[in-house]
């Protein structure tokens, strides 16, 4: 049997579904996901903060772009996100690259400068002074997201405007048919339709080689997080997000526990990646050595993938080789806070009207760029 529709999207992360829903505001939509569930490897797995210090100034434009779905969800979504700070601290040999991020951040957001006292008011569990942080500042727009709320959101989005969600549909063929595209499953179901939007994140380049589209070279790096209690009497539900100036520390609450990642960016093929015990080790290493907490016990462990584009800036546009096929990949660590925009900024390239974000153009996100 096959199933035909005007637009086929490759993905059920965050990317994909998004994308899809506001595609099926006027083309018949059908969305193909390799596992039996929507954002099994990274939407899933995300740590999902909507802040200012992730990526560079593209990507800063479309998360305040993307900021007012998460803070006034549309109707079909459930709440989205809470406030949660961003805090952000340094020794005394970071204040160089501090002040840098600062001013980088200003355009978006209300910063709010610390000394030590206030380090220590905002999240008591940081070692301050002497060779420890000296100095930091808050952000207090920051907005601690709910991935699986926004992703099934998005998902009830697409089927209440008739979209499908073909789910344990792992590609396995795509070929040409006339102007249009056939992909066929690993469990023989075929889909045909003239466009094809690869939303494949870790494996949009084996999409793409699938496709006979030549790679853009992403490159699928693995994150992992670990979650550990706090100190027997110790309340932390009301501390930042508190990350070091360098890409070295983040710890939060949650859930009556305190989460941790090295913020490590291991290169790795896409696959259903595991936490690494030298990753695990190195978290819990780190919160040790830049706060006052102890971490006793490891009670979750997992890693998810974050792929990165060449210059580390998202992809979304038509193949310049290819005008049937359309790149909405490369979103690195910031493609749930952005997913809003870019979902958008797909449909108004597949219409060719209503471009969503007046500080970004096309050309900054065309694939073209890498070839």
């Amino acid at each position: 049997m096959t199933a035909t529709a005007d637009i086929l999207v490759v993905g059920g992360g965050i990317a994909g579904v998004s994308a899809a829903a506001e595609l099926a505001r006027e083309a018949k939509v059908i969305l193909l996901e390799g596992e039996n569930a929507l954002g099994f490897h990274s939407s899933g797995r995300s740590a999902a903060m909507l802040h200012y210090a992730l990526g560079n100034p593209l990507v800063r434009k479309l998360t305040q772009a993307s900021r007012d779905h998460f803070a006034s969800p549309p109707d079909g979504f459930e709440k989205l996100a809470e406030p949660r700070a961003l805090l952000i601290f340094a020794r005394e040999d970071e204040l160089d690259g501090l002040a840098t991020l600062r001013a980088d951040l200003a355009p978006f957001a209300e910063i709010e400068d610390l000394d030590e006292a206030g380090l220590h008011q905002l999240c008591p569990a940081l070692r301050i002074g002497g060779d420890d942080a000296v100095a930091g500042f808050a952000d207090h727009g920051a907005l601690r997201l709910d991935p699986h709320a926004l992703l099934y959101g998005y998902a009830g989005w697409l089927r209440r405007r008739s979209g499908t969600i073909a789910s344990d549909a792992r590609v396995a063929t795509i070929a040409r048919q006339g102007s249009g595209w056939v992909v066929t499953t690993e469990r023989g179901e075929r889909f045909t339709a003239p466009l094809l939007v690869n939303a494949g994140g870790a494996w949009a380049d084996h999409i793409a080689a699938l496709a006979g589209v030549r790679s853009i070279r992403l490159e699928p790096r693995r994150r992992t997080i670990i979650t550990f209690d706090p100190p027997e009497g110790l309340d932390g539900r009301d501390w930042p997000f508190a990350k070091t100036v360098g890409d070295e520390l983040y710890f939060a609450p949650e859930g009556g526990r305190l989460f941790a990642s090295p913020i490590d960016e291991v290169p790795t093929d896409a696959c259903d990646s595991q936490a690494d015990e030298h990753e695990v080790a190195l978290a819990a290493a780190r919160v040790e050595e830049r706060t006052l907490l102890k971490v006793q016990r490891v009670v979750h462990r997992w890693a998810g993938l974050r792929s990165f584009s060449p210059d580390r800036m998202p992809v979304v546009g038509f193949d310049p080789d290819d005008p049937a096929f359309l790149w909405l990949a490369g979103q690195g660590g910031f493609g749930i806070q952005t997913a809003p925009v870019m979902a958008r900024i797909a449909a108004a390239l597949v219409s060719g009207t209503g471009w969503p974000v007046a500080s970004v153009t096309p050309d900054e996100l065309r694939p073209g760029r890498f070839r």
